[in-house]
């Protein structure tokens, strides 16, 4: 099946004061159509601003050095800042992690909704004051009709993710990329967001790219999985192959670190050390200094993802010279 979404060599570097930071590094990632996929790893390990890079909302210190966005046959890297604002919010939307940050405290929600479809439809008046109403119910917010004349602060965490969520699918997209969408919500209040999400894929045939720490939404909610470290994509495969074969040590070590129900408490083991600083990314796999079963060549030889399509992990474990 031909790609949705192709990121090929993705590369951004933030140029700051202490050197620069290689925060996306040779990423590459695929999504087909109606397709869930997720983007995980530790905090800072490069997701979300590998999000912001395709969207091409990555911040001002942010530069993309190389690398292809392929996105229904275009480069969105090659397009005019006034074409990537069609695409933005009209074909891929964004869900972001904190809703206060992305909600205007001074407009209300009905507007803030309306002014997406605004820009990328071409109802107007009382047309899109409907296609609003139409929104927030799609993601089940009770009594729209009083909740747009509503701001931010009237309303909970939870109906705030809900109305980014809705912003984000007014326009229909074909793409939606959710960035650790459940943070700070209690866990009632995840299990809606997540199946609001599930639903919204099966109703509008919409590919999601979910971008998550918590291992558990990936299990549940997920196809396959691509798994980051240190500004570098070091597994790729299905959820089931994730999950019952790892192919990459950290991602051996995400799933150990992961409490769950069926595992006595003195079986949870937290990843030693700390992840490498990206102005100066130490020689060889980046993972060496914390793994439990790195060897010389480690230290020294630089590995390539290595394995079938859809099932790779950067590692020389799984290098073809030592099978």
């Amino acid at each position: 099946m031909t790609a949705l979404l192709s990121v090929e060599g993705l590369t951004t570097h933030l140029h700051t004061d202490v050197g620069v930071v290689r925060a996306v590094d040779d990423v590459s990632l695929a999504v087909a159509p109606g397709e869930a996929v997720a983007l995980v790893g530790e905090s800072g390990c490069g997701k979300s601003m590998t999000a912001l890079s395709m969207m091409r909302l990555a911040p001002p210190a942010a530069r993309i050095e190389a690398g292809r966005v392929m996105f229904k046959g275009r480069d969105l890297l090659g397009l005019s800042a006034r074409q990537m604002r069609r695409v933005r919010g009209g074909e891929m939307g964004m869900v972001f992690q904190d809703p206060m940050t992305f909600l205007n405290p001074l407009i209300r929600i009905g507007d803030q909704v309306e002014e997406a479809i605004s820009l990328h439809m071409p109802e107007r008046g009382r047309a899109a004051a409907l296609l609003t109403l139409e929104a927030l119910r799609r993601v089940r917010i009770a009594d729209p009709e009083q909740v747009m004349g509503y701001y931010p602060h009237q309303l909970s965490g939870g109906m705030r993710q809900r109305v980014l969520i809705a912003i984000a699918i007014a326009c229909r997209p074909s793409l939606l990329i959710c960035d650790e969408p459940t943070t700070a919500l209690d866990v009632t209040i995840q299990a809606q967001i997540m199946d609001l999400l599930r639903g919204l894929r099966a109703e509008l045939g919409s590919a999601i790219l979910l971008i998550t720490h918590d291992l558990g939404l990936v299990a549940e909610y997920c196809d396959r999985v691509y798994v980051m470290y240190a500004g570098r994509v070091v597994e790729e495969a299905s959820v089931f192959d994730v999950f019952a074969r790892p192919r990459h040590p950290y991602t051996r070590a995400l799933l150990r670190s992961t409490l769950r129900l069926d595992r006595r408490a003195d079986g949870f083991r937290t990843i030693a050390g700390q992840p490498p600083n990206l102005v100066h990314p130490p020689p060889g796999c980046r993972f060496h200094p914390r793994c439990p079963e790195a060897f010389a060549r480690c230290r020294t030889d630089e590995p390539d993802l290595y394995g079938s399509v859809g099932a790779r992990a950067r590692c020389l474990l799984h290098a073809p010279e030592a099978a």
